[in-house]
């Protein structure tokens, strides 16, 4: 276990990173302002303190981010970690998925010396899951899985415009979330309106929750968006959820066969549609949510299919 001592990033390629305080991770993407961050592989990059001072002490005057690293941390050779290595700061998770890489134009600690580091000593990482770190937040190395994590969001004009007091269906997805392990990391109540519910989406899958469910806004009503805006977010689609509680709802009531709702996948998230009642939200989410924390599993690259 180490100790975050610098965050840096740039806004542009190819110019020295900057030392900020503290920096949001995004899952699959990486630091929020960093130009480095984007859909590959090399995302957020490691050095550790005791490479940088064995090279300062050959002579050369640097400072944080002039090797265009991200993350300078103590107690880490991060060149000896396998591919593959995990690493967690808080809630934030990472896979080591380079060790090194190649120098194609040589920087300006190299033209001053004639070496650096980097090319040998950094190592690059995906984001597996997002959050904050703060200089002098703890590193570790792990081999825990990430912490299961859910969101619930309540689609209904009538509630948020105070005309019902309650959100029971809400209510009804946090009791069997909690009671199935996941810790509840976000509850939203919205009104039906697409573009509130796709942006929401967004912030939690860039967030990393495993699992975002919504209750509401899956029928035939003109304000039922909430497959629309599910749909314009996910970039694959997992029909078989929602096909299995159209399913088994049946057994209840055949008008099962007019809900609407759609699931699907972006980056490590699963999101859900379940019914507006909290009857059918009990019956429904009872009936996927042990098979949902499997599919979780091998989105997150936790186990094998």
């Amino acid at each position: 276990m180490g100790k975050i001592l610098a965050i840096c990033i740039s806004e542009q390629r190819g110019t020295q990173k900057n030392f900020v305080d503290a920096a949001e991770f995004l899952t699959e993407y990486g630091i929020v302002g960093d130009a480095h961050a984007g859909d590959w592989h090399r995302q957020v990059s490691f050095i550790g303190q005791a490479a940088i001072d064995d090279f300062k002490n050959r002579g050369a005057q640097v400072e944080a981010g002039d090797f265009g690293e991200n993350i300078i941390a103590d107690e880490f050779n991060f060149k000896e970690l396998p591919i593959g290595s995990r690493l967690r700061s808080g809630e934030v998770f990472f896979e080591i998925t380079q060790i090194g890489k190649e120098c194609h134009s040589h920087c300006a600690i190299y033209q001053q010396i004639g070496d650096c580091i980097m090319p040998r000593e950094g190592v690059f990482a995906r984001v597996l899951h997002g959050g904050v770190i703060k200089v002098g937040d703890r590193l570790e190395l792990t081999t825990e899985k990430i912490p299961l994590d859910a969101a619930v969001i309540t689609m209904s004009d009538r509630s948020f415009h105070g005309l019902r007091d309650e959100d029971i269906s809400g209510d009804k997805c946090e009791e069997i979330l909690k009671a199935a392990g996941y810790k509840i990391v976000s509850r939203t109540l919205l009104p039906d309106v697409k573009k509130l519910l796709v942006d929401k989406l967004i912030e939690l899958t860039d967030r990393g929750v495993g699992l975002i469910v919504t209750t509401g806004g899956t029928g035939f009503s003109i304000r039922d968006v909430t497959p629309e805006a599910t749909l314009e977010v996910c970039t694959r689609l997992a029909p078989g959820i929602a096909e299995a509680m159209r399913n088994f709802s049946m057994t209840k009531t055949r008008r099962a066969m007019l809900s609407r709702a759609v699931a699907g996948i972006r980056k490590r998230s699963v999101i859900v549609n379940l019914p507006g009642s909290p009857k059918a939200v009990d019956e429904c989410l009872n009936f996927v949510l042990p098979e949902l924390e499997h599919g979780i599993e091998i989105l997150r690259g936790e186990i094998c299919e």
